[in-house]
């Protein structure tokens, strides 16, 4: 399993480019996406029916951001991925930290749209800040999606100068360029998602971007370590009770053991752990996991706090390092 974080700056087309990639890949049937995109034309946003696969709050579909990360997941043919879909606005920056933080590889999304990548890639975009940011929340690798071909006519000189002026960004964050593929696509027609668009890039000679995604590396699972699950949110759900979420970082989780939450030092029962509303006996690194916790109230956990087991508890330190990024 692999958690995909997706990056970028506000209306790349990131949302978009994702819930499009999830139906051509079978995660979502052809049926909602009509519907979806039936309820998008209702309120004049036509354009919004792949991004809505995504977007589940009233507020986002209403202004057309991501506000909240979203998680979703797809099958590509060698690996099973989570896809963690971060918000572009700068309003919305902390809950991008929170998704990045989640991930194994980041799929940074440029607008190649004429003003679009320049917006993205000036002193305040968010393709620079998001870039930097994912290199210093430790997701090594990258995929980059140029998107909005259709929008420059899928034209390769365009393509070319995005790749070029990104290239000597990342390479000044941290990234190396030459590891990094750059798919020309288009997020709203679905040109080089999964198949090649040969007919209109007969220039690109590289991987579709499902088969750039199928590429990438698993990082090694620290399984044999305690317990860390860091908590991202919490909810109250009726008749079920207290769900806690988060990322397995380390060790495994199982239903029946008893939690513990620190640094408050609460213990609840795990009454079942899910992932993508699948129960499961144990989950373990990687696993972006619901827990149904017993015993515990909404109000007494909160984001931030570190899930561990009876038997290594995680506790306070005296010191630590930390990376200060300027």
């Amino acid at each position: 399993r692999i958690s995909l974080v997706v990056v970028g700056h506000v209306d790349s087309g990131k949302s978009t480019t994702t819930g499009h990639l999830i139906y051509q890949c079978g995660g979502i049937d052809k049926s909602t996406i009509e519907r979806y995109g039936a309820e998008a034309a209702e309120v004049g946003k036509s354009s919004f029916k792949y991004a809505w696969v995504l977007d589940n709050l009233k507020a986002e579909r209403e202004r057309g951001v991501t506000i909240d990360i979203s998680m979703f997941k797809f099958h590509s043919p060698r690996l099973q991925f989570t896809v963690i879909d971060c918000p572009g606005h700068r309003d919305f920056i902390k809950n991008m930290l929170s998704g990045t933080s989640q991930g194994d590889v980041a799929l940074l999304v440029a607008d190649a749209s004429q003003g679009g990548f320049e917006a993205g890639i000036s002193k305040d975009g968010q393709t620079r800040e998001h870039a930097l940011l994912c290199y210093t929340l430790g997701v090594k690798q990258m995929i980059v999606a140029v998107n909005k071909m259709d929008e420059v006519g899928y034209s390769e000189s365009r393509y070319q100068t995005v790749k070029e002026e990104l290239s000597a960004y990342l390479k000044k964050v941290g990234y190396k360029p030459a590891n990094i593929p750059f798919v020309p696509i288009s997020g709203w027609v679905g040109d080089n998602l999964t198949a090649k668009a040969d007919d209109k890039m007969p220039w690109y000679e590289g991987p579709t971007l499902i088969e750039a995604l199928d590429n990438v590396t698993p990082p090694r699972r620290l399984t044999e370590k305690p317990l860390r699950i860091p908590v991202q949110d919490t909810y109250k759900i009726g008749g079920v009770g207290t769900i806690v979420v988060g990322r397995v970082e380390t060790g495994v989780v199982k239903t029946g053991m008893t939690a513990h939450f620190a640094p408050v030092g609460i213990k609840a029962e795990i009454k079942s752990v899910e992932m993508h509303h699948e129960s499961l006996n144990e989950a373990g690194p990687g696993c972006n996991v619901g827990l149904n916790t017993k015993g515990v109230a909404v109000k007494d956990i909160r984001r931030g706090f570190v899930v561990s087991g009876e038997d290594n508890k995680a506790s306070g330190v005296s010191s630590f390092e930390g990376q200060v990024v300027v």
